[in-house]
């Protein structure tokens, strides 16, 4: 057995772990992915981002050759048996990201273009065909046993373990954690394919909210479409998950033959939600640690969020610019923010999967009454690095301009602190702090309102501190703010570890 030694290794190389690998790669950390699957799985499973993802993948260099690969939503109802339209939500804005605040995609083509991002970067790399013998905490890191496609079997010694390895991780179960079940499980019938000669349904995405068969309808790029079908007391699995019963229960939104599937398969949509996403040095991301009926499009949306969360907050550790103890914020920070999602999702679920007309008309009438119930906004953080308990601004996503040249925000500040300020306000900093901000390589400093002018206006103050994944660390208006709050950036103005 032979042994490797790295700084993170990533259990499960589906899109949320090739993600982390190309995220680390990014932040100069080396980095092992596994994966048991030597090709990218052939179909589909999630099929949506929002603005803020897309945001994250910007991050990785490559955000055009991910735009190709994706269709920006114009469209999203929720009709009832009558097919009435019970509210109808536009869908097509340019978002406060930097991009559209929804957009579908074929998630083997994503799949790809991640892997030949973390191709080109150095320090990482993705093992297929590599499966997982163990994994544990062993002294001040992890090790990782697995056995690759020749049959030899490696030691993966790294500092820390990310474990992105699906729903049934092996991973959280060798650790021994539990999760919370949130909701009731429900089985539907998914069928993803090319959709040709045939218009097909009218807007991007319709949730069926059909109390004889709850259903949903997604566009997806080209001519690539889903629908999603309730199973239903009585049906035969196996006369559904053909073309003539997908024509029959899409009511012929799928001719069979316009309609070609790639997969007809039944799913048990669930809420879950990881008891403790943290053991040691070994951290659950993605579908490891939370899982959602698929109501708000959030699933994968999540696990990026979670390894965005903390890839930079390792970095960090390993630089030396923080101690250990800001890993503990990771946990602190996504699990409430995951949890609000999931139980959104478990309880939108509880009312649309209904099959009683009688909680159906309620439904309904609830929807006609509280449109915006339909489109959830979204938390803040849980506690952690960010001062959100006593400013309810701070702790949130902070916007993306796109400048006048084009170029979006984000392009110029990279994967570091963002101090975001007034001229003004920044004269009077003493000019020792601003050489130590202006040397500091995990800082940028902006004052030219061209660049920061609409992010302040939008955050409603003349200071916003934003950290590495966007979100906002903090805000104020005064000298003295700016000050309090460059003090909350890690390895800014106290002793830190020596780098590890």
């Amino acid at each position: 057995m032979t042994d490797v030694n790295v700084d993170v290794v990533v259990i499960g190389g589906g899109p949320v772990g090739v993600t982390a690998l190309a995220l680390l790669g990014r932040a100069g950390l080396t980095a092992i992915g596994v994966e048991r699957d030597v090709k990218v799985w052939p179909t589909a499973r999630a099929v949506h981002f929002d603005g803020e993802t897309f945001r994250t993948l910007q991050s990785l260099g490559v955000a055009e050759r991910f735009a190709e690969a994706t269709l920006p939503m114009s469209s999203f109802h929720i009709e009832n048996e009558e097919r009435e339209v019970l509210v109808s939500v536009p869908t097509g804005q340019f978002g406060a990201q930097g991009w559209h605040d929804d957009l579908t995609f074929h998630q083997p083509d994503i799949e790809v273009l991640l892997r030949e991002v973390v191709e080109e970067l150095p320090g990482v790399e993705l093992r297929r065909g590599t499966n997982v013998l163990s994994v544990r905490n062993e002294g001040p890191g992890v090790e990782v046993a697995v056995r690759d496609s020749d049959g030899a079997e490696h030691l993966i010694r790294a500092r820390w373990a990310i474990a992105a390895d699906g729903a049934r991780s092996p991973s959280r179960q060798a650790l021994g954690i539990e999760c919370e079940k949130l909701g009731e499980d429900a089985q539907w019938l998914v069928a993803d394919g090319i959709l040709e000669d045939s218009p097909g349904l009218s807007s991007d995405m319709i949730f069926l909210g059909h109390h004889t068969r709850p259903s949903l309808w997604i566009r997806l790029p080209g001519k690539r479409v889903r629908m999603e079908f309730m199973m239903m007391p009585g049906d035969d699995p196996e006369e559904l998950a053909t073309p003539a019963g997908v024509e029959r229960i899409s009511h012929g939104v799928l001719p069979a033959d316009k309609f070609t599937a790639d997969r007809l398969a039944i799913y048990t949509f669930r809420g879950r939600i990881a008891r403790q996403w943290r053991a040691g040095n070994i951290f659950l991301a993605g579908d490891a640690a939370h899982q959602a009926p698929p109501l708000f499009g959030q699933g994968l949306c999540a696990g990026i969020r979670d390894v965005a969360n903390l890839v930079w907050k390792l970095g960090a550790v390993k630089r030396g610019a923080a101690d250990h103890s800001l890993l503990d914020t990771y946990e602190g920070e996504r699990k409430p923010h995951a949890r609000f999602w999931v139980e959104q999702a478990t309880r939108a679920a509880g009312f649309m999967q209904t099959t009683d007309a009688g909680i159906a008309r309620q439904r309904d009438a609830f929807i006609r009454a509280n449109p915006a119930a339909s489109a959830p906004v979204a938390p803040p953080l849980g506690p952690g690095l960010h001062e959100g308990g006593t400013d309810e601004r701070a702790g949130r996503l902070a916007m993306q301009p796109i400048l006048s040249d084009g170029v979006r925000l984000d392009d110029m500040v990279g994967a570091r602190f963002l101090l975001a300020t007034t001229r003004e306000i920044y004269s009077t900093v003493p000019a020792a702090l601003r050489e130590q901000l202006e040397d500091n390589d995990d800082i940028v400093v902006l004052f030219d309102p061209a660049k920061v002018g609409q992010l302040l206006a939008a955050a409603g103050a003349q200071v916003v501190i934003v950290r590495p994944d966007r979100y906002i660390l903090g805000l104020g208006d005064t000298p003295q703010a700016f000050e309090r709050l460059i003090s909350s950036i890690p390895g800014v103005g106290r002793d830190v570890p020596a780098p590890l």
